[in-house]
């Protein structure tokens, strides 16, 4: 299949952009995959697409170069079919409308997926007569407003399908939003194997990483802290990433007297060694669309402490296996959680070797075997063209060449690894 994802700016760092560059890196294995990135502002992807996918973009925005399109009049202009109300409407202009529409009207694929709301009205109203047409919801649901799930509501019936990252938002799509013909489903983000050992669990750190925002509510991460260490001193916790919260999360921790015991380590690419230097990851947000950094922790090989928030957390962590799941808000709680892991070694350790087995389903490989199932069904079934149709017979034998690689490679791969511990 020739598959091509559309998205916002590949050359940017956030979690939609690097499960999309392992996606598409792990299909392009047995596909034709590219990445069209709206916009472009470095000059290289910062995460890794693999040597196999085509990345291209339709807007420069790097201003030395001489495609730089950043003051162009018509980007000046307010975007038409951007919808008005998705959060990242302002970066959008005529622009940008113009150019998404020229290549979505000439794009050659089977499979054209949009990455985020925005993206996906683009390509429902957009896209040339044959392609199917898969529209990606990396957040959820009840978090856009009302004027965009309205906005939403009324192009979404032109998908052929909608993926969201857990199960409780598919089912919020299918309940709230109708439908009729989309298939809507989940599919979980994919997080690599680690090119790192496996933490051991004798390190005493807690490691949180991700935005610095007033979502991921590191402010109760800390309270609860200042109750770990009352027991226990000898422990720290380092919190990596950058954003709006940093300077009160300063004030914070300098106020709790916490200052060499709380460090905010600034971003790191990549986070996998510093997930190995640690022996817990907490995450203690208000919401989580998926959580990428809890799978990112487990497949380190650490147990995490994280609120049971909507809608990730409960879908990735077996309470009591490989961690714990505690009441959003509940500072009280956190520290409690972290201080059983604290205190009891072979506890912690045996949570963490249940980590790292119970993240490999969030494989690169496994996801991608997910999704092209998905894919190769719908291009059989012909899309919304007579040309999908008219391909049809060709992507099924395909198919049945096919159909194995992804899971003949998984096995080998677990094969490999269980030697490499032999």
């Amino acid at each position: 299949m020739q598959i091509s994802f559309l998205i916002h700016n590949a050359y940017g760092i956030g979690g939609t952009i690097r499960t999309t560059c392992n996606l598409a890196r792990s299909l392009a294995e047995q596909h034709d995959v590219e990445i069209v990135s709206v916009f472009r502002h470095r000059e290289r992807p910062v995460f890794d697409h693999g040597p196999d996918v085509r990345v291209h973009h339709l807007v420069d925005l790097r201003k030395d170069s001489p495609e730089y399109a950043g003051d162009a009049p018509e980007h000046q202009q307010p975007a038409r079919v951007f919808p008005s109300a998705e959060g990242r409407y302002q970066q959008y202009s005529r622009l940008t409308d113009r150019r998404i529409a020229e290549h979505l009207r000439s794009v050659e694929a089977d499979v054209v997926v949009g990455t985020r709301p925005g993206l996906n009205v683009h390509i429902a109203r957009e896209t040339r007569r044959g392609p199917v047409l898969v529209g990606q919801e990396h957040l959820t649901l009840d978090s856009h407003s009302t004027a965009l799930r309205a906005q939403l509501a009324r192009v979404y019936p032109r998908l052929d399908a909608v993926t969201t990252v857990t199960e409780a938002d598919a089912a919020s799509y299918r309940r709230r939003l109708r439908l009729p013909g989309v298939h809507v489903g989940a599919v979980p983000n994919s997080v690599p194997e680690p090119r790192v050992a496996p933490a051991d669990g004798s390190g005493k750190c807690v490691v949180a990483a991700g935005r610095l925002a007033r979502v991921k509510r590191y402010d109760l991460l800390v309270r609860a802290f200042a109750t770990v260490v009352e027991s226990r001193p000898d422990w720290r916790l380092r919190i990596y990433g950058g954003g709006a919260e940093k300077e009160r999360l300063r004030s914070l921790i300098d106020r709790l007297g916490l200052y060499n015991h709380v460090l905010l380590m600034g971003p790191a690419h990549p986070l996998d060694p510093e997930w190995a230097k640690g022996s817990i990851a907490a995450v203690t947000s208000s919401l989580e669309s998926f959580g990428m950094t809890i799978v990112e922790a487990m497949r380190c090989g650490l147990p995490v402490v994280a609120t049971d928030c909507p809608h990730g957390p409960g879908e990735i962590i077996d309470n009591g296996v490989d961690g714990r799941l505690v009441p959003p808000g509940d500072a009280d709680a956190v520290a409690t959680a972290l201080l059983e892991l604290i205190n009891d070694d072979a506890l912690r350790e045996r949570m963490g070797r249940a980590a790292a087995r119970g993240s490999a389903r969030f494989d690169p490989s496994r996801v991608a075997c997910r999704y092209e199932t998905l894919f190769e069904d719908l291009v059989s079934r012909g899309g919304r063209g007579t040309r999908g149709r008219l391909r049809s017979s060709l992507h099924r034998t395909r198919g049945a060449l096919l159909g194995g690689a992804y899971s003949a490679r998984a096995a080998a791969g677990a094969a490999l690894r269980g030697g490499r511990t032999a």
